[in-house]
């Protein structure tokens, strides 16, 4: 993502062909991370995280984190993961594959968390 100067860091340059309906493309266009109601109808912010696997021949893996926000939006209240989603060679190709993730495809997986988050309550795991 890149600004046009300092001070305009509501407004980022978007790259050309940039795709709001993808997770990357939300972020280059609106200088913000993606949120979401979900399932449970708390509101939700996305990130995407990597990390090293020390496995060479499949170095980086990425996945999904979660924020859920107060309904005031002023503090986190916690957050989930998704399991690891994609392995790479390298870190920006792990990221850059969670980036192409489409919004709709985001959601389902923030869902599929909390689903997941709820069974675990239920069972006391």
């Amino acid at each position: 993502m890149s600004f046009g100067g300092a001070e305009d860091r509501l407004n980022p340059v978007a790259p050309a062909g940039a795709d709001e309906t993808t997770l990357g493309g939300y972020t280059a266009i609106h200088g913000r991370a993606a949120a979401f109601t979900g399932s449970d109808g708390e509101p939700y912010t996305v990130g995407v995280e990597t990390e090293e696997t020390g496995d060479p021949a499949a170095p980086w893996v990425a996945y999904l984190v979660f924020l859920r926000w107060a309904q005031t939006g002023s503090t986190v209240m916690g957050h989930m993961e998704t399991p690891d989603l994609v392995s790479a060679e390298t870190e920006a190709d792990a990221a850059r594959a969670l980036e192409t993730l489409t919004l709709h495809e985001v959601r389902g997986l923030l869902d599929d968390a909390i689903a997941r988050r709820l069974l675990d309550e239920d069972t006391g795991a």
